[in-house]
């Protein structure tokens, strides 16, 4: 059986890693004692929220409005729909890139990830009543206004993403086993893209 193609190579990654830590230099990670001794073992801790948003989701936006950019095409304003650090991570990236950003949140969500949206300069936008139903007016939205929508899952985030995992894994050597909250998958499958041709052996 073939082994699947990898999204990215190690050299993108490296030549990712470089332009990101432009905007977002590498976070630090530490072996905190009382987890050790909590855990009976040695456990570190990859700090992604030293970031400008506090999450790793912020290294893919930053990569995905640069890849945007370069691509020339004609962008009215970039849309999409999140509970929080996709949104916060569009808005922070898309203002620096000077593109108009529109979020939208189900109705209900996160007052704080709201404001800090707003903050990064993006116009949100609450509907519905969960993600699905602000999903699906975000699409329409897109399609009425000709606005660039972005899925929080597509190879350019994730590679942005896979820095970190970068970062962790040159930093720590003979990690037995790394734990990655998922929500989308950018997460974890930016670690497995960054540990596979630099770990062969894992």
């Amino acid at each position: 059986m073939r082994a699947p193609t990898p999204l990215f190579s190690l050299v993108e990654l490296e030549a990712t890693a470089l332009f990101v830590h432009r905007t977002v230099p590498p976070t630090p990670q530490y072996a905190w004692p009382l987890l050790a001794k909590r855990t009976g073992c040695e456990v570190w801790v990859k700090h992604e929220n030293h970031t400008p948003t506090c999450a790793f989701k912020v290294r893919g936006g930053i990569v995905y409005m640069d890849s945007l950019k370069r691509s020339l095409a004609k962008v009215t304003g970039v849309i999409s729909a999140t509970r929080g650090n996709h949104g916060q991570s569009i808005a922070f990236s898309a203002s620096r890139a000077g593109i108009p950003a529109t979020i939208f949140v189900p109705r209900g969500n996160s007052a704080d990830q709201n404001a800090a949206m707003r903050a990064f300069g993006a116009s949100v936008i609450e509907f519905g009543r969960d993600f699905d139903e602000a999903l699906a007016e975000c699409h329409r939205v897109a399609r009425e206004k000709d606005l660039h929508f972005i899925s929080p899952f597509n190879r350019d985030q994730v590679r942005g993403v896979a820095t970190y995992a970068l970062e962790l894994l040159r930093a720590i050597a003979d990690l037995d086993t790394v734990y990655v909250p998922i929500g989308m998958g950018s997460g974890i499958c930016g670690l497995i893209t960054a540990r596979d041709p630099s770990r062969p052996q894992n």
